[in-house]
């Protein structure tokens, strides 16, 4: 269960809200409306992603949704130097507008982009002349000129389509087996061949792509001599029938989900050459019950390195494998600390000279090390986080670039270390915002995106000390061309703070404010998520949808609770078997600091979340009956044995072996000490967190007499939007709301 929020908007609540409010709204600047926020172009402006630079270093490309529709993307090319931009696929006029097959619909929802239409990913060439494109399940091979020829690949849904690393090769997964092309020669061949009913090669397992954020399943070598494939068959995984309710028909999807105490896939890795003729399986040990985390090659080929992680998660093991022969040892093993979990990062770097860099958060942060010759050493301490991914390494100056949040828990910013005499750290990005950044292969060059509380997302290039070379997209609020501009006058401003948790913590928190009037007390929606691996709390851009609430009169108010991400191995793990528990304390002093302030109503604070956040609605509710006015509750865990093994026995353990552990965590047990307003709303296709969820904390609250309202969206998945869709959504929570906060 990674990240899943819906942003804040739809909660335009009459209720409080007078003429002489809607009155200064004018004068101020225009009303945001759920029309225009849900409408085309973007209010937060261009949404450009996956930035790459082409080999050479002369263009930047990127995918650029349209003004006319933000869903769709279509690939542009900056020549950087002339300064110029073109589109270079058109993906509504090359696109065939075949319906995706539904593996890649599933792919596209682990991704969370399960709405994007048009080209979603891309692929260049080594030599920089040409980008392979997949649209609608067809590949294309884009060329700097303007053509674009289609591969003449066998008619038929393709997965996973990438350009081997010397350029050679075309590979892609079609009717569940690896497909390498050659190029040259445009002849295809299918490398594996026994992929059929529950055995996928060149795939990710469902938990790998939903919780591990691995998303590959093989891997080329540099030299193009050998492709690592992962093979894996699902016949071990218990079957959940869901039942995909479209709006006109049902469809019983038989889906492979592995519950929490259930088994898993089996999963295995071979090194294939790439015509497929020699196959040699690598050996993970004798337990087959272990996860497949990551997958990487050394710079020359000749070792391929996987992380093999343990059911409990507590351990994590790098493997050296011979490719020849499949023959592995362990260079080292992490180890969890007590009550504890290993988290998986993307920090290792293997580097020319046979060393490692290593992410690890052995001393109690997540830490960067340089393993060498059996011996650790410490690049970067102290009571901060390095980010486990976005690192980088220039080996002909030594240094390692990585983000992390040394300066401010709130921001997150680019840096570099000598990795050969670590001393001094280099911050490379400014102050006041959350940055993410990637460099180029030789670490040259960075591409940076960044937002802070006032301005959207802007992305630009920068040298290696990072000076800003160009924008790519400026994207500046203040110019009267931007989508935003018209509501820039009446924009409000977030403020940050902290307060002490029930254990004496420091706990996070951000809030925007309507203009206050002397003597007035004002109702709050009180955002949350409250799960671990994520912080909501940060100098990022929160967009137009928490300040159409605020416009309508309202606090918008979350904090970061114990278990959330970045603040250190202790923080995190206050959950450890308990989920439901310290969390939902910390969001009720949040909610006890609210009715300490003179300008909040403490009779009209409503809190909503999704996903982990519905879970922690109903917790909340559950455990401090009154202190909301209501709850809404979006696509809930309601009982964690329903939800997948890697996630949920990541903090919670084996319900096998922990049963009591479960039955504390689960909402079902205290459905009848909810006595508060409360909207339950589900995805009635969603294969995320599974209806089941929904129906079991229906029948426990309509088993105790507590009344509820509900609303279910046929055909929608975890992710409950889209056009009309969204509007409808957030018309829901606004009519549930005005009905509640005036009882």
């Amino acid at each position: 269960m990674r990240k899943w929020m819906l942003g804040v908007a739809g909660m335009a609540i009459a209720m409080g809200v007078s003429m002489a409010d809607a009155a200064a709204q004018a004068q101020t600047g225009q009303s945001l409306t759920l029309q225009r926020i849900f409408g085309s172009p973007s209010l937060d402006g261009p949404a450009p992603r996956a930035v790459q630079l082409s080999p050479d270093g002369r263009y930047l490309t990127l995918l650029r949704n349209r003004d006319d529709d933000r869903e769709r993307y279509d690939l542009w090319a900056l020549d950087t130097a002339k300064g110029q931009w073109r589109m270079l696929v058109d993906s509504k006029t090359l696109g065939s507008g075949a319906e995706l097959s539904e593996a890649e619909k599933m792919q596209r929802e682990r991704a969370r982009i399960g709405g994007t239409k048009g080209i979603v990913s891309y692929d260049w060439a080594p030599d920089g002349q040409s980008i392979l494109v997949p649209l609608d399940g067809e590949l294309f091979r884009a060329r700097l000129n303007g053509r674009v020829d289609k591969l003449p690949a066998a008619a038929g849904a393709k997965l996973n389509a990438a350009l081997s690393p010397a350029g050679r090769f075309a590979s892609y997964v079609q009717d569940q087996n690896l497909v390498v092309m050659d190029l040259a020669s445009g002849k295809a061949i299918r490398v594996t061949q026994d992929g059929a009913g529950t055995v996928h090669w060149g795939e990710a397992e469902f938990v790998a792509q939903e919780e591990m954020a691995r998303r590959d399943g093989y891997w080329w070598a540099p030299n193009d001599a050998y492709v690592a494939v992962e093979r894996f068959d699902e016949a071990p995984v218990g079957i959940v029938t869901r039942a995909a309710i479209g709006a006109e028909g049902t469809s019983i999807v038989q889906q492979r989900y592995p519950k929490a105490g259930t088994a898993n896939a089996l999963v295995a890795l071979y090194v294939l050459d790439p015509m497929g003729q020699k196959r040699v399986k690598v050996d993970l040990g004798p337990d087959s019950d272990i996860y497949l985390a990551r997958v990487d090659w050394a710079a020359d080929g000749k070792t391929l390195y996987v992380q093999r992680q343990n059911r409990a998660q507590t351990q994590l093991d790098l493997l050296a494998v011979d490719p020849v022969t499949g023959a592995t040892r362990v260079l080292f093993s992490e180890q969890a600390a007590p009550k504890s979990w290993i988290n998986l990062s993307f920090g290792l770097k293997p580097l020319d000279d046979g060393s490692l860099i290593w992410w690890s958060e052995r001393d109690g942060h997540g830490h960067l090390y340089r393993w060498q010759a059996g011996t650790f050493t410490q690049l970067t301490k102290g009571a901060w986080e390095v980010a486990p991914d976005g690192i980088s390494v220039d080996q002909k100056r030594g240094r390692l670039y990585f983000q992390g949040n040394k300066d401010d828990p709130l921001e997150r910013h680019l840096y570099w270390i000598d990795y050969r005499k670590p001393a001094a750290i280099t911050r490379l990005t400014e102050r006041g915002w959350w940055n993410a950044a990637s460099m180029d292969a030789s670490g040259t060059r960075a591409i940076v995106s960044r937002s802070n509380p006032s301005q959207p997302r802007q992305v630009y290039l920068a040298d290696a000390d990072g000076k800003r070379i160009a924008w790519v997209q400026e994207n500046a609020v203040g110019d009267a061309g931007h989508p935003y501009h018209p509501y820039l006058a009446a924009h409000r401003e977030r403020t940050f703070g902290t307060i002490k948790g029930p254990d004496g913590t420091e706990l996070h928190w951000e809030m925007i404010t309507p203009k206050l009037e002397p003597g007035k007390r004002y109702p709050v929606f009180f955002q949350h998520y409250g799960g671990p691996h994520v912080q909501t709390v940060s100098r990022a851009w929160g967009g137009s949808l928490q300040q159409y609430l605020v416009q309508r009169g309202y606090i918008w108010f979350q904090i970061d609770n114990r278990g959330s991400a970045n603040r250190g191995v202790a923080f995190e793990s206050a959950i450890w078997q308990a989920m439901g528990s310290v969390e939902v304390q910390d969001q009720l002093a949040g909610a006890a600091y609210l009715k300490s302030l003179p300008f909040v109503d403490p009779k009209r604070i409503a809190t909503y979340g999704w996903s982990y956040g519905g879970y922690m609605t109903l917790k909340m509710l559950e455990a401090a009956p009154g202190t909301f006015a209501a709850g809404v509750s979006g696509a809930p865990v309601t009982k964690w044995e329903l939800y997948d093994t890697h996630y949920t026995e990541r903090y919670m353990g084996d319900p096998r072996q922990v049963p009591k552990a479960y039955k504390a965590a689960s909402t079902l047990g205290d459905a009848a000490k909810i006595a508060d307003p409360l909207l339950m709303i589900h995805g009635m296709s969603d294969d995320n967190v599974v209806l089941e969820n929904g129906t079991a904390m229906y029948a426990a609250l309509q088993q105790q007499k507590v009344p509820f309202e509900m609303m279910l969206y046929p055909g929608q998945t975890h992710r409950v939007g889209g056009a009309g869709i969204s509007e409808h959504l957030w018309n829901t929570i606004l009519n549930f709301l005005d009905r509640a906060l005036t009882k």
